[in-house]
């Protein structure tokens, strides 16, 4: 690796490893304490999902899990071909990180652990939020460099 590109490298890592571990975090406290708190707009409570966003392919744990580690390889495989530029680079760096976040879920827990719910959407957690966000600035940004 080039040393002008090592900054993006330690951009990504740090911001992959802080979704993770923020994440993970989370899920912790939420496991161990299994708060109930209606805050009115949400409720903050422990639900485990053994599928994927919105409950979709419930007991396929396994397959997911191996799904999501063949993301997070690929992603870290091809690294080199992401643009160094700040926005893309955070983009893929929030993917990997809620990827991850996941995956550990799935491996070590046999299910995800969800507990933001907004009550009329499906509940979620932090690394479903960063994928969430970084898959649409990921279209966004290639649909917009598309058209240059």
């Amino acid at each position: 690796m080039q040393l002008k590109n090592k900054p993006y490298l330690i951009l990504f890592t740090l911001i992959a490893l802080s979704v993770i571990i923020l994440d993970q975090l989370l899920k912790y406290l939420i496991l161990y304490f299994q708060p109930q708190k209606d805050f009115g707009w949400v409720y903050i409570h422990l639900i485990t999902n053994t599928g994927a966003g919105f409950g979709i392919l419930a007991g396929q744990t396994i397959w997911l899990a191996l799904v999501s580690l063949l993301v997070a390889i690929g992603i870290v495989c091809c690294y080199r071909y992401i643009p160094k530029q700040r926005t893309i680079q955070l983009l893929f760096a929030l993917f990997l990180g809620g990827v991850i976040g996941n995956f550990i879920d799935r491996a070590f827990r046999g299910y995800v652990i969800d507990f933001i719910d907004f009550k009329w959407w499906p509940a979620f957690n932090l690394a479903d939020a960063v994928l969430t966000i970084s898959a649409i600035g990921l279209v966004i940004y290639y649909w917009h460099d598309e058209e240059e």
